[in-house]
């Protein structure tokens, strides 16, 4: 009797399936970050419902401030593995899959930054903006650093076939798009037209600097699922993140098209920018078709999954942030366009976010106490001890 109370204890205490608390440190991956993404997409698809619920923006910005929260002490805990266990730590840029998560990094803080011109300014006023603008310099700095460096591991130190390709080849290279978008959005804040001209011309360097890669990926991918079929069950998530770069591509040229006028003209160049807003509302519309087949594909292919079972891991936040982005951009069209459906349809997937998110935090929250999620596969085979 004393054995069972005693195994249930042992059970309810935080982090029982780690040797030590030290282990969830050491055992940290960038993978967590994804959580970020999926919050922070999730407070911003919230505060554009296109319809007045009452308290919806509330929750929208409490998200945001809890994944501020979140981003602070991943950031914390990952900046004190590589201090702690450098050793170890480095060992993820010749892992063929974790190295890739690196691109989360980035685009967890670009929700941070879109939240602050959403929610930040609305509430303390103009102050954020230096804030913002330092802080997507910074991300802008990250995501070119991943976007080049990890295809450059990939090449040089990693091990790769077709047969094992995921989307999650994706993921460091999407990064320069999102912080393409948070450009666009931070833009139209900025006093200075000369940095203000600035910042639009960086996005459009980083939406070239990403969707075109891309693109290149998603044609590979789709040929490595034709010859080979799905992935393993453990990596079903991964179907969802081909959404992404088509979903923030589409975004990314509606916003920054939707500056353009403004930002071109007061350089003296009024003709490109409303050449600049016509190709990003016809690239946008363009991309949104592209994603509305992929997004019906992932979902009967995650029907097939759950059908036949998968574990939980940490990447089934691949669920959250594909789906807001693209969610975003058709609440985005649902404001150019005087089309009913655009606002329908938004709705409707913003409540299929928020279902999603809570299922998966929900399961998250579970596997971060018992510590089940704290596994690092870049030390497979080594001594487990601390």
């Amino acid at each position: 009797m004393n054995d069972k109370i005693f195994t249930l204890h042992n059970g309810a205490r935080p982090l029982s399936a780690l040797s030590s608390p030290k282990e969830a440190i050491r055992q940290f991956t960038p993978n967590w970050f994804a959580a970020t993404m999926g919050t922070g997409i999730l407070s911003l698809s919230l505060a554009q419902f296109p319809w007045p619920v009452p308290g919806l923006r509330l929750i929208a910005e409490g998200l945001w401030m809890f994944n501020i929260l979140l981003f602070s002490v991943f950031a914390v805990m990952y900046l004190a593995r590589w201090v702690m266990y450098f050793g170890e730590a480095k060992r993820i840029f010749g892992h063929s899959t974790v190295s890739m998560f690196f691109g989360t990094i980035p685009m967890g803080m670009a929700t941070i930054i879109n939240g602050l011109l959403a929610f930040g300014l609305p509430r303390w006023g103009a102050d954020v903006i230096p804030v913002a603008h330092a802080l997507w310099w910074l991300d802008v700095a990250m995501s070119l650093l991943c976007g080049v460096c990890i295809p450059y591991m990939m090449f040089t130190r990693q091990q790769h076939s077709i047969d094992q390709m995921t989307a999650v080849w994706l993921l460091p290279v999407v990064a320069a798009e999102v912080a393409a978008v948070s450009g666009g959005l931070l833009a139209p804040h900025i006093a200075d037209t000369h940095a203000q001209l600035g910042i639009i011309i960086t996005s459009y360097v980083l939406w070239a600097y990403s969707v075109p890669v891309a693109l290149s990926i998603l044609a590979i991918l789709l040929l490595r699922m034709a010859l080979h079929k799905l992935p393993h069950e453990s990596m079903a998530a991964s179907s969802w993140l081909a959404l992404g770069p088509i979903g923030t591509g589409s975004l990314g040229m509606l916003v920054i098209g939707g500056d353009a006028p403004g930002v071109f003209a007061a350089a003296g160049m009024p003709e490109i920018g409303h050449i600049a807003q016509g190709v990003g509302f016809v690239a946008g519309i363009l991309f949104w078709g592209c994603g509305l087949w992929w997004m019906l594909l992932a979902t009967l292919i995650t029907v097939r999954y759950f059908r036949e079972g998968i574990p939980f891991n940490l990447g089934w936040w691949g669920f959250t942030f594909p789906l807001g982005v693209y969610t975003v951009a058709t609440l985005k069209l649902s404001t150019l366009v005087d089309l009913a459906f655009f606002k329908g349809f938004g709705a409707l997937l913003v409540v299929m976010l928020a279902a999603m998110w809570l299922l998966v935090a929900v399961k998250t929250v579970r596997g971060a106490w018992s510590g089940k999620l704290f596994v690092s596969p870049c030390l497979a085979g080594l001594d487990r001890k601390p």
